[in-house]
C-alpha cells in the first residue's frame, strides 16, 4: 500500500514537472514570436495592404473606363442636332453629331498631323478608303474654316485625314468643293497640349494638336470644331471620321499586377515572421 502511495506521488510530480516546463516554454515562444515580429515587421504589412488597396481601385477604374467608352460611342452614334443659336449651349454637346450648312473657305486651309489614318474610330496601319498609291498610314487631318449660312459665323471643320502626297490642295482638286454644302460633325472642344508633343509652331498651318484658341485666332472662325463624319467623303479627298473613341484602357493588366504583388509579399510576410 505505501509503495502504491509513493508511486502515485511519483508520477504526480512528474506531471506538475511537466506542466510547468511546457506552460514555461510556451510563453517563451510565444514571447519570441512577438519580439520576431517587432514593429518594422508589422510595417511591412502595409505593402500588401496598399496593393491590395490598389487593385480594388484599378477594379473601379476599369469599370469606370467601359462605362465612359460606351458613352462616347452611343454620343458619336446619336442622331444629328442643328448647330444652336446660342454658341454657350454647345458646353452639354461634345461628341454629339451637329448638322450644319455653309460654304468652306479652302484659302485658309490648316493642318493637324502627322497623323495616322482612323477606322471606325481607332487607329489603323492601312485604309481601303485611299485607292491606288496615295495609300499610306501617315499623313495629316485636313482643316478648313466653314462659313455658315444664313448666320455670321464662321467655325472650324475637321474634313478629314489625307496621305502625305495629297496633302497640297492641288492634288486633289476634286476634294475641294466649292459652294454651299450640308456637312455633318462631332463637336470637339480646346485640346491641351499632350505629354511629349512639340509645341505648334508660330506662323506655320500645321498644328502638332488641336489648338483651337490659336486656331481660331488665325481663321478669324468662332471656337467651334467639328470631326466630319464619313457621309460626304470624297474619293481622293479627305477621309472623314477622323474622331478617336477608343480610349487606352489598361487597367485589367494593371489589376493583375497589383493582385500578383499582394500575394507575393503577403507570402513573403507570412514566411518571414509567422511560419
Amino acid at each position: 500500500m505505501f509503495l502504491k502511495i509513493l508511486q502515485h506521488s511519483k508520477l504526480l510530480n512528474l506531471k506538475q514537472s511537466v506542466t510547468r516546463h511546457y506552460c514555461t516554454h510556451t510563453r517563451k515562444i510565444k514571447s519570441v514570436d512577438v519580439k520576431k515580429i517587432g514593429p518594422f515587421g508589422w510595417f511591412l504589412l502595409v505593402i500588401p495592404a496598399t496593393t491590395f488597396s490598389l487593385g480594388v481601385w484599378q477594379m473601379q477604374r476599369k469599370k469606370w473606363k467601359e462605362q465612359l467608352i460606351a458613352d462616347l460611342q452611343e454620343r458619336t452614334a446619336s442622331h444629328p442636332v442643328k448647330l444652336p443659336e446660342d454658341l454657350d449651349n454647345l458646353k452639354d454637346l461634345e461628341y454629339k453629331a451637329i448638322h450644319v450648312r455653309g460654304e468652306f473657305l479652302h484659302d485658309k486651309e490648316l493642318y493637324i498631323g502627322p497623323r495616322s489614318v482612323l477606322v471606325k474610330g481607332d487607329a489603323s496601319t492601312k485604309s481601303s478608303l485611299v485607292s491606288g498609291s496615295a495609300n499610306t498610314t501617315q499623313g495629316y487631318l485636313v482643316v478648313t474654316p466653314f462659313k455658315l449660312e444664313n448666320r455670321d459665323d464662321t467655325i472650324l471643320i475637321n474634313r478629314g485625314w489625307v496621305p502625305n502626297k495629297l496633302k497640297d490642295p492641288k492634288t486633289r482638286q476634286e476634294g475641294q468643293v466649292n459652294g454651299v454644302v450640308d456637312v455633318i460633325g462631332i463637336l470637339r472642344t480646346h485640346e491641351p497640349r499632350p505629354n511629349f508633343t512639340m509645341k505648334n509652331r508660330e506662323g506655320s498651318n500645321i498644328y502638332f494638336y488641336r489648338d483651337l484658341n490659336h486656331m481660331t485666332a488665325v481663321t478669324g472662325a468662332s471656337p467651334i470644331f467639328l470631326d466630319a463624319t464619313n457621309d460626304f467623303d470624297i474619293p481622293n479627298g479627305p477621309i472623314g471620321g477622323q474622331t478617336r473613341i477608343s480610349l487606352r484602357n489598361e487597367h485589367l493588366s494593371y489589376i493583375l499586377t497589383w493582385f500578383s504583388l499582394c500575394g507575393a509579399t503577403s507570402f513573403m510576410w507570412y514566411k518571414k515572421f509567422i511560419k
